[in-house]
């Protein structure tokens, strides 16, 4: 029989990103990066300018911030040492919303800072993709991690025998995300890994799911 397996998003989760993309943002491009509740596209603007960036200026921005930039991501507190005590006596796989074209930078990025994981790159809502992970992985007990309330969702209708976890662990941000716990489409909101370590465990190796 597989072992237990744990389906994981990168950033907020493993990794800061938001803190990392709004320095970088602020520096070299004097824009500036609002985190107060704003949908994400919606929440930059150059200085000066009471205008919103254009949405397909984000984008561009944030694929240059993901090839430029990824060394400059540090891990969420606990997220190395956590994976590690996971690995003991379970699988674990980043499932990570990147072009596929980054694979490999992200599973590099990864392995430098003490954490090595096969790594699945996505563009979109995440449930097919966690499905297909665990379907051809066989296991009976699976818990998928991620920060954005969307693919607890998209999980939730397409593998609902998954156990899910919304974590985010960039304080800047948690309060402001919608809950996909209250949304009825997490089993649990855990902001740590002090605390999300010890639900996960149980999760995957307790008598009862």
């Amino acid at each position: 029989m597989s072992r237990p397996l744990v389906v994981t998003d990168c950033d907020e989760v493993l990794l800061h990103m938001v803190r990392h993309f709004r320095e970088w943002l602020d520096t070299q491009h004097d824009i500036e990066f609002q985190l107060e509740g704003n949908p994400f596209v919606q929440s930059m603007q150059r200085r000066g300018s009471d205008e919103a960036l254009a949405e397909k200026e984000v984008w561009a921005l944030l694929g240059g911030f993901f090839d430029t930039q990824m060394n400059s991501q540090l891990p969420i507190e606990g997220s190395v040492d956590a994976i590690a005590q996971l690995q003991r006596d379970a699988d674990v796989v980043v499932l990570t919303n990147l072009t596929d074209a980054r694979n490999e930078a992200r599973q590099h990025q990864l392995k430098t800072l003490g954490i090595d994981a096969k790594v699945f790159t996505n563009q979109g809502p995440k449930g097919e993709a966690l499905k297909r992970i665990v379907e051809e992985h066989g296991s009976q007990r699976a818990v998928f991690i991620d920060d954005l309330a969307q693919h607890h969702q998209s999980a939730f209708e397409t593998v609902p025998h998954v156990h899910r976890l919304h974590f985010c662990g960039e304080p800047a941000i948690a309060p402001h995300i919608p809950c996909a716990q209250q949304a009825g489409h997490a089993n649990a909101r855990i902001d740590n890994w002090a605390d999300a370590l010890p639900w996960i465990q149980e999760t995957l190796h307790g008598e009862t799911r």
